[in-house]
């Protein structure tokens, strides 16, 4: 009768040592593949928010909301068509929410700002939007008609005020961002270092609110006309967030401005 030989302990670290290398190997792999399915669930969500404007506009006489300074904010004209659906407010790279203690809810711009990684929210009961509202996402406020003149120091003029304009394509919409809006100009400069603490809170250079590395130097975004895109973040100052907005514009300097974004890619 034939023995059977059993493996030395020299062959079963061979083993285990060979195995540690192919991991080693394809983690980097999985982490990536595990990265672009969350990229194509936000596009997916965004997909979701497209139509939830679009059923707006159609109710609205195809127009967006009317913004105040106070009021028509897209979390409160919005809020019946997105409340009983958590899941499509967060992309999935993003699931962390900022202020999660609800009630009583984030009272002020910091408690309630969000990063790359962090959803914005929970909003708190006394300031005269929904409570305990959250997401990862934030409209262009350029899209919006301006109840006043100027809006947040922005001339009426310049807001698109209806999706049906030419160039819908390449007018963003709705996109990943760590707050609820913002009014990017192509003057803006983009955020130092990743860290949140350097981010400008005000109205003002407001591309830093869509400038977060969420998708491997990119964000999604949904247009005018409704159709859904990755943008590198390099490109952000190349899409027409407003009708003064100059796409040529000279871009950031990128080596002393942003020194974590300059061998970013820079596709339009």
């Amino acid at each position: 009768m034939r023995e059977s030989r059993a493996f030395t302990l020299t062959e079963l670290l061979v083993v285990i040592a060979i195995i540690a290398l192919l991991m080693s190997i394809l983690m980097p792999t999985l982490q990536r593949v595990r990265k672009q399915a969350r990229a194509v669930v936000c596009q997916s969500n965004l997909k979701q928010w497209g139509t939830i404007w679009a059923l707006y506009c159609d109710d609205n006489h195809g127009m967006f909301p009317k913004r105040g300074a106070r009021t028509g904010r897209w979390i409160d004209v919005l809020f019946d068509y997105y409340y009983k659906d958590e899941k499509f407010r967060v992309c999935p790279m993003a699931t962390k929410i900022a202020f999660p203690q609800f009630p009583p809810g984030a009272e002020t711009t910091t408690e309630i700002r969000g990063d790359a990684f962090t959803s914005w929210g929970k909003v708190g009961q006394n300031n005269g939007r929904p409570a305990g509202t959250y997401g990862s996402y934030g409209v262009n406020g350029w899209v919006y008609q301006a109840a006043e003149d100027p809006l947040y120091g922005k001339p009426a003029k310049f807001f698109w005020n209806t999706p049906n304009v030419q160039g819908a394509a390449q007018i963003p919409l709705f996109l990943d961002c760590w707050f609820w809006c913002g009014w990017p100009d192509n003057t803006d400069t983009p955020p130092r270092t990743e860290n949140p603490a350097d981010w400008w809170t005000g109205d003002d250079n407001a591309m830093n609110r869509f400038c977060i590395n969420r998708h491997q130097q990119a964000i999604n975004g949904v247009y005018l006309d409704y159709h859904v895109g990755r943008i590198w973040l390099k490109a952000l100052w190349r899409q027409r967030w407003s009708q003064r907005f100059d796409v040529n514009y000279p871009q950031p300097n990128w080596a002393t401005q942003a020194p974590w974004m300059a061998s970013f890619k820079e596709d339009r």
